[in-house]
């Protein structure tokens, strides 16, 4: 028997209504686990990148082993990641989030890193010569001109963490990355098309989101009117 010519569910196509409206609260579930796992992701790992940054930035004999330790994790295989991890947070969201912080160290130490070593000497000696500590200085001073080569390396890291979310499916947590893998598993075509493309929004999304914070942070980088 054929399938009805208004079925696209039926007739298996990539591009099927049908689908979204059918499977709309499995599509809203799965995004939002997947919008979870990478927002985490990127937020703890700049919380580790930050003072990671600044100690390699202070130390020079620091800068070595933090570059090299984060080199090195990132150019671990996901799937051999994750088993690393298993034994550790098993079969659990938390693998997937440990995972993608340690991926996103080399992002984003290497750009903080990078965005504080530009910052000027003399615009250093022109705060200490004005009273600021070490503490003042960082934070009011040294932080925020590194914002834009930071804001760089937390755009790259938060495009990755996006696209390695999917790798999570391998342990059931990988948000939009089950629909792709269950999908491909039974040649579900609309499905896995409509997951894969909601990963692309999300990530350009999440891309501009950024760029506009980063605007934002960093006024005095626009281009002056002519």
């Amino acid at each position: 028997m054929t399938a009805p010519p208004d079925d696209c569910l039926a007739r298996n196509e990539w591009i099927c209504g049908a689908y979204l409206s059918s499977r709309r609260q499995i599509l809203w579930d799965a995004v939002l686990q997947h919008l979870q796992l990478t927002a985490v992701s990127v937020l703890l790992g700049l919380v580790i990148a930050v003072p990671l940054a600044v100690a390699a930035r202070r130390w020079r004999w620091a800068a070595g082993p933090v570059l090299g330790v984060t080199t090195v994790l990132y150019t671990i295989p996901s799937l051999a990641m994750f088993s690393l991890l298993l034994p550790v947070y098993g079969l659990s969201a938390s693998i997937v989030v440990a995972g993608l912080v340690l991926y996103s160290l080399t992002l984003l130490v290497r750009n903080i890193l990078a965005g504080l070593r530009a910052v000027p000497e003399d615009t250093r000696q022109a705060a200490r010569g004005m009273g600021y500590g070490p503490v003042r200085l960082l934070l009011a001073v040294e932080l925020p001109l590194a914002v834009p080569a930071a804001m760089a390396g937390l755009r790259i890291a938060t495009v990755s963490a996006v696209s390695l979310v999917t790798v999570g499916a391998i342990v059931g947590y990988g948000g939009l990355g089950n629909l792709i893998y269950s999908g491909m598993n039974t040649y579900f075509k609309a499905q896995v098309l409509t997951a894969s493309v909601l990963c692309v929004v999300i990530a350009v999304a999440a891309d501009l989101v950024l760029l506009g914070i980063q605007r934002l942070l960093t006024p005095w980088t626009r281009a002056e009117p002519a």
